[in-house]
């Protein structure tokens, strides 16, 4: 691939901000009510958050060794082209685009408006209105586009701000990345100090399970919990995006995915805990907003107001740094003459991905009007760990292939790691693939969110063949 001629402007820390803000966002507020319910257990649920924390660090210390070794912007769609060829590479490329990372930006940003929504009263349509319009996948089920309007537009609103920022300056974007990352990290500390420092609160309710569920409905149970986890901690991949962007990749790039993946499991482990010290696990599954009944349970007053700052303040970090990060995939898929040529020119004066940037903020905006938090969420991250999975194989095709090329990292415990990694990663996927169509068939689900997200990831086929066949072409007009 021809090197991009973006600048190296992003250091370590900016780096390590981008890695813990673009994962800190509405997760660990939104998700541990549901993993209470899925699980029954307050100890299931910490060894969730555990679980899922241990392997994002695994699968980060994996892609460290592709992201030193090949520090190009792209990230994952450049390994997967040394890996596997162009046509797996696109096929990510278009997964990143179409569902992975835009989704991520449009579940983060929705989430992120609808707290915002405590504050601004955004006006609703009828239920009647909201349902006139509908969008139907035969055999997967069906999307409202007008339902919570008011709460998309806002969503939508901020998407096009962030993207103009980003579309206008890597180091605006990045100093706003780290600010708002600072300010999420103490708003964090601060919610945790006052939770465990209230005089409130008991240990028991660290092991107490009165509705501990066993057998299939724990395994079901555990599997739901899981992809709500590793939702949480989805975004350590976006710093490789940016490969061609940070000062000392070689070092930097290894550091700042260690640091920030490692600063996010001990956030959310604390953030987790701090909850169960002063809610028992069916309070905590049965609260609609278990950080403001949280807080309420500490000091004796609603905390609504406070949780929702809260919220506004970590999905608006969670957003920029996924939209700061995204677009270089298709920047680089347009550098190797297989997307649109358009979406590959930097801005001659910003010296960023502007057009990229442009329309993944688009697509992104579409999806917000497209779905819930829930349905995005579920199938950004189930594609997600498909790409992991197809990653840490592809460290084994990288050392067959490339044994020769430098590596001045090398992951860490390989194999081994990477193996376990593969194994779990592998389980996972299948799993909830199984438990998405079971969910389906028996009502409780209105999507079935996994194969939708392989349903869009397969329509890049036809139009890989297309730009295959286009660009076959070109070469040989000019050859003539």
């Amino acid at each position: 691939m021809k090197e991009a001629g973006l600048k190296q402007t992003i250091g370590f820390w900016a780096a390590v901000s981008i890695i813990a803000g673009s994962i800190i966002g509405s997760g660990v507020f939104m998700k541990p009510a549901s993993m209470a319910s899925q699980t029954g257990s307050p100890l299931w649920m910490t060894v969730v958050w555990i679980i899922a924390g241990v392997f994002s660090l695994a699968g980060a210390l994996i892609y460290a060794e592709a992201g030193a070794m090949l520090p190009e912007t792209g990230g994952q769609y450049v390994y997967f082209r040394y890996m596997y060829g162009k046509f797996v590479a696109f096929l990510y490329g278009w997964a990143a685009f179409s569902v992975i990372n835009t989704a991520a930006v449009a579940a983060i940003s929705f989430v992120c408006a609808q707290y915002a929504d405590y504050f601004l009263h955004l006006p609703r349509l009828s239920t009647s209105a909201e349902h006139s319009l509908v969008w139907h996948i035969p055999l997967l089920g069906n999307l409202y586009p007008l339902e919570n309007i008011g709460v998309k537009s806002l969503a939508g609103g901020m998407i096009v701000v962030l993207t103009l920022v980003n579309y206008l300056s890597v180091r605006a974007g990045s100093a706003l990345q780290v600010v708002s990352t600072f300010v999420k990290i103490a708003v964090i500390v601060a919610l945790v100090a006052g939770i465990f420092f209230s005089g409130h609160g008991s240990a028991s309710n660290f092991i107490q399970a009165p509705s501990a569920k066993h057998g299939m409905s724990l395994f079901s149970g555990l599997i739901g919990a899981l992809t709500g986890a590793f939702m949480a901690y989805d975004g350590w991949v976006n710093i490789t995006f940016l490969g061609g962007e940070i000062k000392n990749p070689q070092r930097n790039i290894p550091r700042s995915l260690f640091t920030g993946v490692l600063l996010c499991i001990i956030v959310y482990v604390l953030v987790n805990q701090a909850y169960l010290w002063v809610l028992p696990v069916d309070k905590v599954a049965a609260s609609p907003l278990v950080a403001a009944d949280a807080i309420a349970a500490a000091w004796g007053s609603k905390g609504a107001a406070l949780v929702a700052a809260m919220i506004v303040i970590c999905t608006f970090g969670a957003t920029n740094g996924n939209i700061m990060s995204v677009a270089r995939v298709t920047y680089a898929m347009s550098i190797d003459k297989i997307f649109f040529n358009w979406t590959g020119r930097e801005h001659p004066r910003f010296r960023t991905p502007g057009n990229a940037l442009l329309l993944h903020g688009a697509w992104s905006m579409v999806l917000v009007m497209s779905g819930s938090f829930d349905m995005l969420a579920d199938m950004f991250t189930f594609v997600s760990w498909v790409a992991y999975l197809l990653g840490a194989i592809g460290i084994f095709v990288l050392r067959k292939k490339m044994p020769d090329t430098a590596r001045p990292y090398r992951a860490f415990g390989y194999p081994l790691m990477a193996v376990l990694f593969i194994l779990f990663a592998a389980f996972y996927v299948v799993s909830t693939v199984v438990n998405d169509i079971s969910n389906y068939r028996a009502g409780t689900a209105p999507v079935v969110n996994s194969v939708l997200g392989l349903a869009i990831t397969a329509l890049g086929i036809p139009l890989y063949l297309y730009f295959r066949y286009k660009r076959r072409r070109t070469i040989s007009q000019v050859s003539t």
